[in-house]
């Protein structure tokens, strides 16, 4: 009776061990939606801070934002991070004087502001007068649809050259990217492939993230 017991334990994890190595192997895995959560609230894993240590950290399941200049890039397995088409969403809450942003279509940069991708801001009362929803310095909002100390949920679509931008679900950016764009002085400004990342712009502002997650598109 023992032997086998002790054998129906044995297969009981192996066949354990075999789901999990599947389950890896397979690697993230969408939700019946087909969105793909970036951040697990509990750790860091897939994401990449450039510059400045310590401005990113995780408190009751967000990431706080508060330091010096640092940009929080997503370098993780879903799609390899490199994402063209796409639903991007994330809850975000704002402490008043804060400015942030949500870049895509970028990629890893350990120095400065990012040179590749396009800038969703977030920003409902910092002295950049670009409030929370503008593609910054594309088509800037003078006005806020949003306000400091309260959740809501910013979302990005991609779709070919079409960007639109919404907060709370209320469209507040509609942009189709001309043929043969070249914005003065920023160059990688256009839309391409490449990953998200979260700004950390400096250490008088204060921003929380959670519940980050996207969809890919064809």
């Amino acid at each position: 009776m023992r032997v086998l017991l002790l054998l129906g334990i044995i297969s009981f994890v192996l066949v354990g061990c075999q789901a999990e190595k599947e389950a890896v192997a397979a690697g993230p895995q969408p939700d019946a939606d087909g969105w793909y959560t970036l951040f697990d609230g509990v750790s860091f894993d897939g994401w990449k801070a450039s510059e400045a240590e310590g401005t990113f950290s995780i408190k009751d399941g967000n990431i706080v934002v508060h330091g010096k200049r640092s940009h929080l890039y997503y370098v993780g397995a879903v799609a390899n991070h490199n994402f063209t088409n796409f639903e991007f969403k994330a809850d975000v809450m704002t402490e008043p004087g804060s400015n942030s942003g949500l870049y895509f279509h970028t990629e890893f940069q350990q120095d400065g502001w990012p040179d590749k991708g396009y800038e969703v801001q977030v920003n409902q009362s910092h002295s950049d007068w670009r409030r929370t929803g503008s593609l910054y310095n594309i088509v800037d909002l003078k006005e806020t649809p949003a306000v400091d100390n309260e959740w809501y949920t910013e979302a990005i679509t991609v779709q070919g050259k079409h960007i639109v931008v919404k907060v709370n679900d209320e469209v507040v950016n509609d942009y189709t990217e001309p043929e043969n764009v070249n914005y003065e002085g920023t160059p990688g400004r256009k839309i391409s492939s490449g990953t998200f990342c979260l700004q950390g712009h400096d250490p008088k502002s204060v921003v929380y993230f959670k519940n980050i997650k996207v969809r890919p598109l064809q």
